[in-house]
């Protein structure tokens, strides 16, 4: 009983030195509790796209490709809030004609190091080149060209964006998995459709695919809307489609959006259509509710009052990728978030089934291709199958001992 008042007493005073302490922390200046939260400054750089689609469902929304971004930062900065980061984004959309290198060097004059590009090619090389050796890293969410992942690689840009290769590979392994070989292939007559072409092309060489044939439809100009109603639409398309050699499926490669969306239905004799029409090869589409996805459908269409398409989600992987290097790294330079996004380290969760991955020889980013009819998922590939001696995520696109990328 003698002994326990001074402990007790021991107790109380110690209990006391605490609150002192704590009242003392409380009432100490900010700066010498916290550091300054780490500041993540990204630009997001684009273009204006066409509004002169098949169908009005097409036409791009003002924050096209930015409302992804913008969901991804929301997530980015619920994480930051734990690890005394922050995250914000620079949106310029260039008017027609707009240089996009003055608009990239106003961004880096504000702080920005890390820039999410929908470009088209030529503007994409034009700011790589334009910011090559600097401290600025590029993520391209939109340009599909395969020349951009081979010849004109450039070391400071990470393409999340799928390459067409990628692309006509997915929707190649399978229309061999069902055993439909035998293509006919239509093709526009703008440049980017003969590019689409050629991807297929090599899709089917690579494959066992026989291209039976092909065709190219000129685009002759004028108003879609007047010109090619819905009685001379259903006139005009069963005689592109006739006297043509036996075939499984046609392929379209029309990614100028003139003819391919008005062949289904409208053939000929009754066809399948697939490539830019019909069965789509994509990064993403809004129908999309495997592997958790609708919780990211949701959250999106709550933000964006519309449905997340390619670009959007495409903007969303690029700004999350760009989130999990930091926060790992506790970092935003450029050098040490490329390095990071290059090593096995990153694996990023996207909502696909697998963690993604960029290859280092080319600095793609690996991930499977969604095939969609327009209302469901058809399937998605890597088709069962199709194997590979290290990833079989590899069997889409250019892999490396077919590279022809010397990072500069």
């Amino acid at each position: 009983m003698t002994n326990s008042m001074p402990r007790r007493f021991s107790f109380l005073s110690g209990l006391v030195f605490l609150g002192v302490v704590f009242a003392l922390s409380l009432s100490a200046p900010v700066s010498a509790q916290t550091a300054p939260p780490l500041s993540v400054k990204v630009g997001f750089l684009r273009q204006q796209h066409s509004r002169d689609t098949i169908s009005i469902l097409d036409i791009p929304a003002p924050d096209d490709g930015f409302a992804g971004a913008a969901l991804a930062a929301l997530d980015d900065n619920t994480t930051g809030k734990f690890l005394n980061q922050t995250y914000s984004i620079e949106d310029v959309a260039l008017k027609f004609g707009e240089d996009p290198v003055a608009a990239l060097k106003t961004m880096v004059s504000h702080g920005v190091t890390l820039v999410l590009a929908d470009l088209s090619a030529p503007d994409l090389l034009k700011i790589a080149d334009a910011e090559h050796g600097k401290d600025v890293l590029i993520f391209n969410i939109s340009a599909p060209d395969d020349a951009l992942r081979q010849q004109e690689c450039r070391r400071n840009i990470i393409h999340v964006a799928p390459s067409s290769s990628m692309l006509s590979d997915g929707l190649a392994q399978y229309l061999i998995w069902k055993q439909w070989p035998r293509w006919f292939l239509i093709k526009g007559s703008h440049p980017a459709d003969a590019l689409l072409a050629k991807a297929f092309e090599h899709s089917a060489k690579k494959f066992g695919a026989i291209i039976v044939g092909e065709k190219t439809y000129v685009d002759t100009g004028g108003g879609r809307r007047s010109d090619t109603g819905m009685v001379q639409t259903q006139k005009l398309m069963p005689l592109v489609t006739q006297n043509l050699p036996a075939y499984d499926v046609l392929i379209t490669a029309d990614e100028s959006q003139v003819f391919a969306g008005y062949l289904p239905y409208r053939t000929w004799k009754p066809s399948l259509v697939a490539g830019s029409a019909g069965l789509v090869p994509t990064s993403w589409a809004s129908s999309m509710d495997q592997w958790g996805a609708t919780q990211l459908q949701n959250r999106f269409m709550a933000l964006a009052h519309r449905a997340m398409n390619k670009r959007d989600y495409n903007a969303w992987v690029a700004m999350r990728m760009i989130g999990d290097v930091v926060s790992h790294t506790n970092s935003n330079d450029p050098k040490a978030v490329h390095d990071y996004i290059l090593s096995p380290k990153l694996r990023l969760g996207a909502f696909k089934g697998v963690g993604l991955t960029v290859r280092p020889w080319d600095q793609q980013l690996r991930q499977p291709i969604l095939l969609s009819d327009g209302r469901t998922i058809v399937s998605a590939s890597p088709q069962p199958g199709f194997l590979h001696q290290t990833d079989v995520l590899d069997t889409l696109g250019f892999d490396r001992p077919e590279t022809k990328c010397t990072l500069k």
